[in-house]
């Protein structure tokens, strides 16, 4: 794969005003911004106020502490969100892109435990494949395995060889081709008083942008995501122990300070 940076060519000839035109233009925007913000929160409030859709099969997956059941691995709170990983049985390594998700999560789990939210990650790969991977790259969340049971078949994030080879898989809520026997995705559930569990939202495709906060600060700077015009455009993405040094880190350790007792 390329992992080269996308031609900045916004940045080449880029316009520079005075310092009152900037702040007329940035003001425009502004305005621009808050009119996303404003359709952002009413399409949360849709999304909050979906049906649901109970969840009546028995899923049990194996996690470190033994068998659980999807009601389980709420922790005793009532929201759960669920990262479909990308990671088979036999893969040796989970997707680069899931990955980039992935490392994300840690830091975020201090805060949804508070509006009592449990995240858990979901893969077909065994439990054993999962935790010599999360050991690899350093991570702390729970992540269970999903092998034996019809967990992400039922959530259109695994497919069978043969719908494969019919050419076309049920994902992001439309029959199309799909490159993989995994797929990306992010559902939420809610468990009531009585125990029962429900199925809140499913997002897959670019909704699992969700999760990658990373992109958020890169779409604030020049040069954007940097990404080529290709159909894989995560292309560049690396599991985090696999980048090479940043052009940054580059140029410094050939400065001529590097050589600087």
């Amino acid at each position: 794969m390329n992992t080269a940076i996308a031609e900045p060519s916004a940045i080449q000839n880029h316009p520079v005003v005075p310092g009152d035109r900037w702040l007329a233009e940035r003001r425009t925007l502004l305005a621009r911004e808050k009119e996303l913000m404003r359709l952002q929160d009413q399409i949360a409030r849709e999304r909050r106020a979906l049906p649901w859709e109970r969840v009546s099969k028995n899923y049990v997956f194996d996690t470190p502490h033994g068998k659980r059941t999807l009601a389980e691995l709420f922790g005793g709170r009532r929201q759960l969100v669920v990262q479909h990983f990308m990671l088979g049985p036999g893969w040796g390594e989970g997707c680069p892109s899931c990955s980039y998700m992935a490392d994300h999560t840690d830091g975020m789990n201090v805060h949804l435990a508070q509006r009592d939210i449990s995240f858990v990650a979901v893969s077909r790969a065994p439990l054993a494949e999962i935790a010599r991977f999360r050991e690899r790259m350093g991570w702390r969340f729970d992540w269970v395995s999903s092998n034996g049971s019809d967990f992400n078949h039922d959530f259109h994030v695994s497919f069978t060889p043969e719908e494969l080879d019919a050419g076309e898989v049920d994902y992001n809520y439309a029959r199309r081709a799909f490159p993989a026997s995994e797929a990306p995705g992010v559902s939420v559930f809610y468990k009531d008083e009585a125990g029962d569990v429900f199925h809140t939202y499913s997002t897959y495709g670019r909704g699992v942008e969700v999760m990658m906060g990373a992109y958020s600060l890169m779409d604030l700077t020049p040069e954007g995501r940097g990404e080529r015009d290709v159909p894989h455009k995560m292309e560049w993405v690396r599991h985090h122990d696999r980048y090479e040094p940043a052009p940054a880190a580059r140029a410094a350790a050939d400065s001529c300070c590097s050589h600087r007792a």
